[in-house]
């Protein structure tokens, strides 16, 4: 046997006899599989001193088959069909919780001195979030049904961004400097490449896909799919693009054949086994010197992947229609990052756009994130609660209405006739960020061309003339970030009327709606600022000098949270009304059924705008809710539903406190969306 046969087959040996200890060390103390990979990568790589060394080189040309088809598996799952099923909430909060973690990555890249390249890579590789941890993670524990789809939601999501960022990455690297014009033409030939594979791909793979499957023969069908990964990822390697974009495309486009379940059971043994090479291989390169050098920044960026993950996937699910409980729960769930970091920090290293310290800094906050997720997600319920018990009352009913609008609004949807008003607000602001990203680049990249053009030709100094392109950039973008605040408007306020329509009454005094509407213009105007200036603050941010754009959307941001509030508190008011409106139509009911169901009358809840559809539920002897206090019972935080009213013989509670116990005969008025008023009756009548 020759010499690098015997290499090859002594790596091999080495690689998966110590990973499958590992693994099975992990999953005995119930962590991540991810995590016992990288422990095997570094017992047996060359930074620590155990006689279990395998070949650097010989693993790094394995697992470089692990990435391509770890990558052809996602694209696999990956198709322009699923991506329109998963919805416009998950979109919504993949693109918040992405972009303010590009954002914060750049800033600690800059925080610690490491270049405007190495920064953006470091936003980049703590964005994405690993499908792979919390696929584990979460077939471990008993994860509700709402949570999982929201979750799996966002990491597809997430996923199609990561390919994004990889292609843009791999232009801006391979670019000749910074200039409007490399860039543009960078860009563009990346995006002729891409139109040219997907579009020639859709043609001709999916076909021949259907064709190969038809045949009944297994091993015909693997080794079309495999052949036709690595052939997509070496043609984007040859025309100097990552392989794993290629593999990505590949997958997609074989996924778009209707096959990809029966196709991607087939490719699955072969992934796991390269996938496990490619997971030790990064495990390899963990070296505790270098990792011992940088631990500073490795905490620094734990500590920014696990709050900000958690803030940008709370915000977005909440702004989106998910209640806090499910919102907070999903935050700590995608509180790491994994396999795309290592791809993208590798492509960073690859193409020498990074130092070699970045690759084993997210090797080392990968593997500390993973250990934590895990008990995250498990005490994502009981911090989801306490939170929930500490929000003022306002904003108590506030949550609970909130996602009831919106689920009106998401009934209403393409069947309105605002519908089409909605498309071109979206188109109108789409236009106009693009515009001010547009500016903001070209003049940041042109400033110094400019000034020294104008200095030559003695028309200004060179201060005076910096400052009169920066003005000139200034009011070239003013009016379009103007338009962006007045569609926005606009939109959120077209999106409320959708949700909560005006009555036909003639006087404003009689719109019933009105401060329920009122709350939701502002809020919903809040998500539109934080959807379209978080991508454009981290789009926007390596090209600057300053800060002056995160300033100017945190006093926005801040003004609208102020808005929300005092509209909150005046939407109190009208809850407290109502209220009273259902306690007088409940003391009228004579008969509760045995079940402990009380319909409210349907002509009530013409009268009772912004309140979803509100219910009222008896507790009867059987109830388990009975002797217990609505705070024991956690019903908002469980269920996402609010209590509006109870009544009982001879006494009447409007909004009650938490701390109110509840009596046998007692009558809840319940509102919220109709999962949230199903869970809450299952709850109080077990």
């Amino acid at each position: 046997m020759a010499g690098g046969d015997h290499d090859l087959l002594k790596s091999l040996a080495v690689v998966l006899g110590v990973a499958a200890l590992t693994t099975i060390v992990a999953r005995r103390l119930h962590q991540p599989v991810v995590l016992g990979y990288l422990v095997a990568g570094l017992l047996i790589g060359p930074h620590v001193p155990i006689p279990l060394v395998a070949d650097p080189e010989t693993v790094h040309t394995l697992s470089e088959l692990g990435v391509v088809l770890l990558m052809f598996s996602i694209g696999l799952e990956f198709s322009l069909r699923k991506l329109f099923r998963v919805g416009a909430s998950v979109a919504v909060t993949a693109v918040v919780e992405c972009s303010l973690l590009l954002w914060l990555g750049f800033l600690a890249g800059r925080v610690f001195g490491w270049t405007t390249r190495e920064s953006i890579f470091t936003g980049a590789v703590i964005a994405i979030s690993s499908t792979t941890i919390v696929a584990k993670a979460f077939e471990e524990q008993k994860i509700a049904r709402r949570l999982r789809e929201l979750v799996f939601g966002v990491l597809v999501v997430e996923d199609l961004i990561a390919v994004l960022l990889m292609a843009t990455l791999t232009a801006l690297a391979t670019g000749r400097g910074l200039s409007p014009m490399s860039l543009a033409r960078t860009t563009a030939r990346l995006g002729v490449f891409l139109v040219a594979l997907v579009v020639v791909g859709l043609l001709l793979v999916p076909r021949a896909m259907r064709r190969i499957t038809a045949l009944g023969r297994p091993e015909a069908t693997i080794v079309a799919s495999v052949g036709l990964c690595f052939a997509t990822a070496l043609l984007a390697r040859e025309l100097g693009y990552s392989v794993a974009l290629g593999a990505f495309i590949a997958g997609s486009l074989v996924g778009e054949s209707g096959e990809e379940k029966s196709i991607a059971l087939l490719v699955q043994p072969v992934r796991d086994v390269f996938a496990a090479v490619f997971f030790v291989s990064v495990g390899m390169t963990m070296n505790p010197v270098l990792m011992a050098r940088h631990w500073v920044a490795i905490v620094v960026l734990t500590f920014v992947v696990i709050t900000g993950k958690i803030i940008g996937v709370t915000l977005g699910a909440f702004l989106s229609g998910h209640g806090t409980r499910t919102s907070l729960q999903a935050g700590m769930s995608l509180a790491q990052i994994g396999e795309f970091s290592f791809i993208i920090a590798g492509l960073g290293l690859t193409l020498h756009a990074t130092g070699d310290f970045l690759f084993p800094v997210a090797v080392a906050v990968s593997a500390l994130t993973a250990l934590l997720t895990p008990w995250l997600i498990r005490a994502s319920a009981p911090v989801a609660r306490m939170i929930d018990r500490a929000l003022p009352a306002p904003l108590q009913t506030f949550v609970a209405l909130y996602a009831s609008w919106l689920e009106r609004l998401r009934s209403s949807g393409a069947k309105s006739p605002s519908a089409r008003v909605v498309r071109r607000f979206v188109r109108m602001l789409i236009i106009d960020a693009s515009v001010v990203a547009a500016i903001i680049v070209a003049s940041a990249l042109g400033a110094d061309s400019i000034s020294a053009y104008l200095v030559a030709n003695g028309v200004l100094t060179t201060d005076v003339a910096r400052a009169f392109v920066l003005a000139l950039a200034a009011a070239l973008a003013v009016p379009f970030c103007i338009g962006i605040a007045r569609v926005g408007r606009r939109l959120a306020t077209t999106l409320a009327g959708m949700a909560l329509p005006t009555t036909d009454a003639g006087s404003e005094s009689l719109d019933l709606a009105a401060a329920p509407r009122r709350t939701l213009v502002v809020t919903l105007q809040l998500g539109i600022i934080l959807l379209v200036g978080a991508p454009l603050m981290a789009i926007t941010q390596p090209f600057l000098r300053g800060y002056q754009g995160a300033w100017l959307l945190l006093a926005i941001v801040l003004v609208l949270a102020f808005a929300s509030w005092r509209a909150a508190t005046n939407l109190q008011g009208h809850v407290r009304a109502s209220a009273q409106v259902i306690v007088e139509a409940l003391a009228r009911q004579t008969h509760v059924p045995a079940d402990g169901a009380v319909e409210v009358p349907l002509q009530l809840n013409a009268l009772l705008e912004g309140l979803g559809e509100p219910r009222a539920i008896a507790l009867a002897s059987g109830s388990p809710a009975v002797g217990k206090t609505l705070a024991e019972l956690n019903l908002r935080g469980v269920t996402g539903a609010t209590v509006l009213a109870i009544t009982r013989a001879g006494s009447q509670m409007l909004v009650p406190s938490s701390h109110a116990p509840l009596n046998e005969g007692d009558v809840l008025a319940v509102a919220g969306t109709r999962e949230a008023v199903g869970a809450a009756r299952r709850l109080l009548v077990g």
